[in-house]
């Protein structure tokens, strides 16, 4: 609902969705996909982008693992696919008798400015990039450059972000050294504003 207001005067536009989980259920960007945008969905589970390719036709979609560095690194696979992590503590804490890890998998991972580099489409512009990785979404951003790639919002699911110490927050911390600005949060998700793309707007007026 928020994005909705913040692009209610835009007819299309361009995002990237990373740990997409799914093209309708939890997704941040299906109704902007039902509106016209287009965007790269990129999730790491093996064989996630089979129901991508299926209901989401006109999105360019990558099965890959997001994080700083590259490597091979274990994958925890939950019952329940939305919890799935790279995060070894996260999983082990969230492992019940209901929410259980049914697999694990050894995937290698790629950065983002890599992934980018060679999908976004040549003259394109991020509106928006949401980042839902389950524990491990400040390594997907320090993936990026931010000299190239400069979606005009970003959000990231934070948790444990509180307002009365939000800019203490690492991932908060590390997003505001990029200039961009932490300008609201939903329930589990924060969202930030680039003061850059901000600041030629206001040129251009």
């Amino acid at each position: 609902m928020i994005l909705r207001r913040i692009f209610q005067d835009r007819e299309t536009g361009f995002y990237v969705d990373i740990g997409a989980y799914h093209p309708k259920h939890l997704s941040n960007t299906y109704y902007f996909y039902q509106h016209g945008w287009r965007g790269i969905n990129i999730d790491a589970l093996p064989g996630s982008m089979i129901l991508f390719n299926q209901m989401r036709p006109r999105d360019i979609n990558i099965e890959a693992a997001v994080a700083e560095e590259t490597g091979a690194h274990n994958f925890y696979v939950f019952n329940g696919r939305a919890l799935n992590t790279f995060d070894q503590q996260l999983a082990a804490q969230r492992s019940s008798e209901d929410t259980y890890v049914v697999e694990t998998c050894k995937l290698q991972t790629r950065r983002l400015d890599d992934i980018l580099t060679e999908s976004l489409p040549s003259g394109e512009r991020i509106q928006f990039m949401s980042v839902d990785v389950e524990g491990l979404d400040l390594p997907v951003l320090k993936s990026n450059d931010w000299s190239r790639f400069r979606p005009e919002y970003i959000l990231v699911e934070i948790w444990d972000l509180e307002l009365t110490s939000s800019l203490t927050h690492p991932i908060v911390e590390y997003l505001i050294a990029q200039d961009y600005l932490l300008v609201g949060k939903a329930y589990s998700t924060a969202f930030f504003q680039d003061r850059r793309h901000e600041q030629e707007q206001s040129v251009h007026q």
